[in-house]
């Protein structure tokens, strides 16, 4: 029997259809228990061990045994060696796509990334002073799962934000380095990096070891080893998020040809049997043309099984009453990456509110957004879209209120302070705001 990709036929107009709807989007982000202890232990044991136990936790899960730790740092002359080992095509895609990368977050610092201020009539300076993190590190998956692109979404708009110190883990099962990943830190301007991965690279860089120094903040995917460590250590160091599988939405009127609306659902189902596929369409016959390109061009995939698994599992293509009603219902979702595949994408953009990232247009294929569009890739996943963001340079910033109130105001001030400390019983509060009142 040949392998079959089958995401569930949904339409609105069906009785059923909430219920069955709600448990197709249905996911749990619980982790299984018995990792979470392991977690515990080895962020435990790095605490308390530092980089013996790294050497350990290295040597087991890694294969890779090394005398010390400088043994596991990258050299800037590896990483610009990685670099030169390119052919020259991968040479110019990585440069391309990070200058892209660098110049969108440039713009986004540039929007809402500077300090500012401004004085009351009375000469009194309010204002928000912002200043990057001072060390971050960044996670890269290693092995198999060789993400340079990872790099470069991580580790450039830290970059931007003027982050002086940019540490990276890579994991690298028994010594394979993977050359586009290393090139991609030497390019995105990664000042030191590790091949140490898993639960233990996260410890490192959340307690700090005599030799990887403590950060501010950890970005970057991982497993679920990584995931759970990294939930662990937040409040002592700061995250970008816990992401889940990936996900893609299609919202298409039926004018994009049906096999690229395939190949879109396939880009994000080939990452693993628990990503979501979804297409949105208020055309029954166009939905039909979309999931006989699947079945043509499934076979011919590389990695068709987890493919098949994926849109099977977790896949769907729902008929809906209108693009009115798809809009409506892609904002219940509030995918990771939403595609606007229409005549007009702009006339349905203003009713969508809930996104990581929107591709508006036949010719924007997500695929670009995860590369060299510019925007980053890394986006909220699992709904969580309803109220967060794209990872971006503000992610690496921190800010503070700037107050200086001059001596008229402090006669204003003082008095409001004073009357609602009062009404708070904190009589601290409201005698140092009076001892400022030059009329009592």
């Amino acid at each position: 029997m040949s392998l079959q990709a089958a995401p569930l036929r949904l339409s609105t107009a069906s009785a059923s259809f909430e219920a069955d709807f709600a448990a197709r989007l249905h996911w749990s982000a619980d982790t299984d228990a018995e990792i979470e202890q392991r977690v515990a232990d080895i962020l435990a044991d790095v605490q308390k061990r530092g980089d013996a136990a790294v050497l350990e936790y290295t040597a087991r899960f890694d294969g890779l045994n090394a005398e010390n730790m400088s043994a596991l740092e990258l050299t800037q002359d590896e990483l610009k060696a990685a670099f030169d080992s390119l052919n020259d095509a991968q040479k110019h895609a990585l440069t391309a796509a990070a200058k892209r990368v660098r110049t969108y977050h440039e713009a986004q610092k540039k929007a809402n990334g500077e300090s500012w201020s401004y004085r009351d009539e009375d000469g009194t300076l309010l204002g928000q002073k912002v200043t990057p993190l001072d060390r971050v590190g960044i996670y890269v998956p290693g092995g198999k799962a060789a993400y340079p692109s990872s790099v470069l979404m991580n580790a450039i708009p830290a970059q931007v934000a003027g982050v002086q110190d940019i540490i990276m883990v890579v994991p690298t099962p028994r010594g394979e380095k993977n050359a586009l990943v290393l090139a991609a830190a030497y390019v995105a301007g990664v000042h030191r990096a590790f091949t140490v991965g898993g639960a233990q690279a996260v410890a490192a860089l959340a307690y700090g070891t005599a030799t990887i120094p403590k950060v501010d903040k950890i970005t970057g995917p991982g497993n679920a080893y990584v995931a759970s460590a990294k939930k662990r250590v937040f409040g002592m160091v700061g995250i970008d998020m816990i992401a889940g599988p990936s996900e893609i939405l299609v919202l298409a009127d039926g004018s994009t040809p049906p096999e690229w609306v395939a190949m879109d659902l396939f880009s994000q189902a080939e990452h693993d049997e628990l990503a979501q596929s979804i297409l949105l369409s208020p055309d029954a016959a166009y939905i039909d043309a979309v999931q006989r390109e699947i079945d043509r061009l499934l076979p011919e995939m590389p990695r068709k099984e987890i493919i098949a698994k994926s849109l099977t599992g977790r896949g769907a293509l729902i008929l809906t009453k209108n693009m009115e009603e798809a809009c409506a219902i892609s904002n219940r979702i509030a995918p990771e990456h939403l595609e606007v595949s229409s005549r007009d994408p702009h006339q349905w953009e203003p009713l969508l509110k809930h996104a990581g990232a929107i591709f508006l247009g036949a010719y924007t294929s997500e695929s670009l957004g995860d590369y060299c569009a510019g925007p980053n890739h890394v986006l909220p996943t699992s709904g969580t879209a309803r109220f967060s963001s794209p990872l971006g340079v503000y992610d690496f910033q921190k800010r503070s209120s700037l107050i200086e109130v001059s001596e008229a105001g402090a006669q204003v001030l003082g008095k409001i302070a004073a009357e609602l400390a009062y009404g708070e019983g904190l009589q601290g509060h409201a005698r140092a705001a009076e001892m400022r009142l030059t009329t009592k």
